[in-house]
């Protein structure tokens, strides 16, 4: 079996009839990239005929995902990867900074950053950090539940 990527290691069941789909994409570490990083996410997500309340809800949460790591993070760029695979999206976004402890939900109204959180932790299924080992960053990602969109 092939390794995984960069980003998203193989934890998954790849016999013969599944199927699974990747998009990978490099933005700089800019506030503007995030735009970009959605529009990017959508093209991909038309492609792919996810459902409409799965696209959208990964597209928030990539843009979330990557505006943490431009604000939190001293990185060069973002590097984000969609991995559809039956029933589930599972995005990464890595960096190349470091973020003290990782990434940290704040459950108060009154904080200034760490909101965005929040919104990935209640519109997924799961979601987590890991380093990216050799000391090049860090790796966040979530999980999401998605049907395909039916043809008429």
């Amino acid at each position: 079996m092939a390794p995984g990527s960069a980003l998203i290691p193989r934890h998954v069941d790849l016999t013969p009839g599944t199927e699974a789909l990747r998009y990978c994409f490099a933005l700089p570490a800019h506030p503007e990239s995030v735009a970009g990083a959605r529009r990017l996410t959508r093209a991909r997500l038309d492609e792919w005929r996810l459902d409409a309340d799965a696209h959208e809800a990964a597209v928030l949460v990539v843009s979330e995902l990557v505006t943490n790591a431009v604000v939190h993070t001293a990185s060069a760029r973002v590097v984000c990867e969609l991995h559809r695979l039956e029933r589930r999206l599972r995005i990464a976004v890595q960096d190349q900074g470091h973020q003290p402890g990782g990434p940290k939900l704040r459950r108060t109204a009154d904080d200034e950053h760490g909101r965005g959180l929040l919104l990935v932790d209640a519109m997924s299924s799961a979601w987590g950090s890991r380093d990216a080992g050799d000391g090049s960053g860090r790796i966040v990602w979530a999980e999401l539940p998605h049907g395909t969109e039916q043809s008429c």
